[in-house]
C-alpha cells in the first residue's frame, strides 16, 4: 500500500512508519520541518494546500497524526496552538483528500480518549460512552482538552468524502520503550523513587501497548469500521495499581506518593498539567473487540513486563 502520514515525524508516527516500511509498504511522511528518515519526508505547513497534496494521489491510506504536543502549561498561547494545530491540519487533510484525482480509500484520523468524561463508576466505550465537558467540579484545563477533542473530530467530518472511509482513532496513552515517550517519563519517576500513587490513586489509567496500537491501525485499514473507535487496552486500571505494577517490573519496591497539591507544584516546575495524571480515563475498546480484534497485551501486567525488558535492553545497548 501507499500510505501518507501527515504529522508523522513524532514518536508515534516514527514507530508506525518503521513497521509499515518493514512490511514493504510505501510510506510518505508530511512534516513541518525537514529531517533524515528511511522514508520520503515532504514539507507542509499543516494549514494550507500546496505541492504536498500531490502525495495523496493514488494513496491507499492517510493516517493523520498532526497536532502540537499537549505536554505543556495551558497558557493562552499554548491553548491556541494546541487547538489550531489540530483543527487546521485536519481540515486541510480533508481538502487534499477531496481534491485527489484518486482519493485514498481510508482516512485514519487521530483523536484522543480524553474526549470522554472523568468518571470512576463504569467505563466509557465507543458505543455508549459519555463525552466530557459537563462534569461538575473539574478544572477548566480539563474542559479545554475536551473542547479541543470535539473540535478536532468535527474538523474531520466537515467534508463529504464518499470514496473515503473515515475512522476517528480515540487513542489512549501509547506505551513504548522509545526515548521521550510517556513510558520513559514514568520509568524515570519510578527510578528516582517518585513512582508512588498520584493523588488518591482512584483515577483510572487507560493505555495501549505500542504493538497493539500498530496492530489496531492495520486492523482498521483492513476492516470496515468507521466513525469513533477507541484504541485502548480492554483493561484500564486505577492509578495506584498501575504504578504498583510498574514498580514491580522496574524492581523498585517503594515509590513516594504525591498528593494533589504536590502534583500541582510539580506540574508547574515541569511545565505540564496535572490533567495528564489526575483525570480518570476509564476507556474500553468495545467496537474493536466486537470486530474480532485480539490484543497481544490486554493487561498492564503483561505490557509492563514486556516494556521493562525492552527498556533495560535498550539501556544496555546504548
Amino acid at each position: 500500500m501507499k500510505i501518507v502520514i501527515p504529522g508523522g515525524s513524532g514518536q508515534l508516527g516514527t514507530i508506525l512508519a518503521r513497521e509499515l516500511i518493514a512490511q514493504k509498504h510505501e510510506v510518505i511522511v508530511l512534516s513541518r520541518k525537514p529531517y533524515l528518515a528511511p522514508w520520503p519526508v515532504v514539507l507542509w505547513d499543516a494549514k494550507n494546500l500546496g505541492g504536498w497534496q500531490a502525495s495523496f494521489d493514488n494513496a491507499d491510506v492517510v493516517i493523520n497524526l498532526a497536532g502540537r504536543s499537549v505536554n505543556c502549561r495551558y497558557s493562552s498561547e499554548n491553548r491556541r496552538q494546541i487547538l489550531n494545530s489540530r483543527v487546521d491540519a485536519t481540515r486541510v487533510v480533508g481538502k487534499a483528500i477531496s481534491n485527489a484525482s484518486t482519493p485514498p480509500r481510508v482516512w485514519l484520523q487521530a483523536s484522543t480518549a480524553t474526549i470522554y468524561s472523568h468518571r470512576f463508576d463504569s467505563p466509557n466505550d465507543d458505543i455508549r460512552g459519555v463525552l466530557g465537558g459537563n462534569e461538575p467540579n473539574v478544572p477548566d484545563t480539563w474542559k479545554f482538552s475536551i473542547d479541543v477533542a470535539r473540535a478536532w473530530e468535527h474538523a474531520a467530518e466537515e467534508l463529504d468524502l464518499p470514496g473515503t472511509r473515515r475512522v476517528l482513532m480515540r487513542a489512549a496513552m501509547t506505551m513504548s520503550p522509545e526515548r521521550d515517550g510517556v513510558f520513559a517519563v514514568l520509568v524515570g519517576l519510578v527510578k528516582r523513587g517518585l513512582g508512588g500513587t498520584n493523588g488518591d490513586g482512584r483515577q483510572y489509567v487507560s493505555w495501549i501497548h505500542e504493538f497493539d496500537f500498530i496492530r489496531s491501525v492495520f486492523w482498521l485499514i483492513d476492516h470496515d469500521l468507521s466513525g469513533p473507535v477507541n484504541l485502548s487496552s480492554p483493561n484500564p486500571l486505577p492509578n495506584a495499581d498501575f504504578m504498583r505494577i510498574l514498580r514491580k517490573f522496574a524492581k523498585i519496591p517503594i515509590g513516594l506518593p504525591a498528593t494533589r497539591w504536590m502534583l500541582e507544584i510539580g506540574a508547574i516546575l515541569l511545565k505540564t498539567e496535572t490533567e495528564l495524571i489526575l483525570k480518570s480515563r476509564r476507556v474500553v475498546p468495545s467496537r474493536l473487540l466486537a470486530s474480532g480484534f485480539k490484543f497481544q497485551f490486554p493487561t498492564w501486567e503483561q505490557a509492563a513486563e514486556d516494556l521493562m525488558i525492552r527498556w533495560n535492553s535498550r539501556r544496555l545497548t546504548c
